[in-house]
């Protein structure tokens, strides 16, 4: 993905604005309630929350045989039908989150002179600031941001990442490392699931892509008339958040109705992104998602996405189509050409990148 292949259009931070205590909220963060769809089935109800997919990830890489077969069918079933699950027993440690916790925090609480030393410049994507914002009179989300890339490291921004506080720096480092062996292991998975070639998948990734969006969702005292993030499905192959206080706001769509997730102490949340979805040929849909904003609590999260290897083209796995019977239903694209698409356009929907790939 290039950092300046996409339009960039300097919004205000609400983290400021929050600050100040206004009275009222600028137009032009308030939605029409009518499109914004707040019918949702709430999480505590005992037929969404109970059918929400959780993996043990000890079980599916380290299980009896008989268990860990077992895990891969769940597997196999919460990519197929949400799109969607909860990751437990994941091998990373609570000492990294913790510390992760504290110290991103501390990052979005940094005066305002020194985030602008590490804000998005002209073209650039990475920093304080927000995406998909490419006109002056669009709706804007009630978030910040901080976009950075992790991996790989030849691909890091040296001065923006000197930029991050030391502490959080050393936290990112850990946790970024244990991210990639979790996520390297749950598409070897995907990869049995779907009896795909394994070394087709493990050419993909084995220099992918690791970026990281910290995501801060100030309260708002018109909650139902704002949306944190709006709904969209993520580019990437896999998106892997840690929601970070305990304040609920993520909804993803399942049979067009929006299903609260609260999420499990100490798990993880992983999308299945529209890469996915292409490289599978569709077996693996991607996910709609949103996050809503809290009247009184703000909402901290970092989502960690992970992409094919930035200079690849890539299309439906070839030992996933056999023409007639199983033709592909994505052409082949470059990465960068893939990502162009993406940036360039406002969050809307899942349709965007599908689209611009769908033969």
């Amino acid at each position: 993905m290039s950092s300046g292949s996409s339009p960039i259009v300097s919004v205000p931070s609400v983290h400021e604005l929050v600050k100040e205590k206004i009275t009222e909220i600028p137009d032009r963060y308030i939605r029409d309630t009518s499109n914004l769809d707040h019918e949702y089935h709430d999480s505590d109800d005992s037929s969404a929350k109970n059918n929400i997919p959780v993996i043990d990830l000890e079980s599916l890489l380290y299980g009896e045989s008989d268990s860990a077969n077992s895990e891969l069918e769940n597997l196999h079933s919460a990519c197929q039908h949400w799109g969607f699950f909860q990751l437990v027993n994941h091998g990373i440690s609570s000492l990294v989150i913790e510390k992760l916790k504290s110290e991103i925090r501390n990052l979005f609480e940094l005066p305002l002179e020194e985030k602008k030393m590490i804000w998005q410049g002209p073209g650039n994507m990475e920093g304080f600031g927000q995406h998909f914002v490419v006109s002056d009179d669009q709706k804007l989300d009630w978030s910040d941001m901080f976009f950075i890339t992790a991996l790989p490291i030849n691909m890091r921004k040296p001065q923006l990442f000197a930029g991050i506080p030391l502490l959080l720096r050393e936290a990112l480092e850990a946790y970024s490392l244990g991210i990639k062996n979790l996520t390297m292991s749950l598409l070897g998975k995907m990869a049995k699931a779907l009896k795909m070639d394994s070394d087709e998948m493990e050419g993909l990734f084995n220099d992918c892509s690791q970026r990281m969006r910290i995501n801060y969702y100030p309260p708002c005292p018109k909650s139902q008339q704002v949306l944190g993030l709006s709904p969209h499905s993520d580019a990437a192959a896999l998106t892997i958040v840690l929601q970070l206080n305990e304040t609920e706001g993520l909804q993803i769509r399942n049979d067009g109705k929006w299903v609260s997730v609260k999420a499990i102490p100490g798990a993880l949340v992983v999308n299945i992104g529209d890469m996915i979805e292409i490289l599978s040929n569709g077996a693996y849909p991607s996910i709609e998602h949103r996050v809503m904003v809290n009247p009184t609590i703000e909402r901290l999260s970092i989502a960690t996405f992970h992409s094919i290897n930035s200079d690849a083209e890539f299309g439906p796995a070839l030992s996933l189509i056999d023409p007639p019977r199983k033709p592909a239903l994505f052409r082949t694209e470059t990465v960068q050409k893939y990502y162009q698409n993406f940036f360039a356009q406002k969050l809307n929907g899942k349709a965007n990148n599908l689209d611009f790939m769908r033969i």
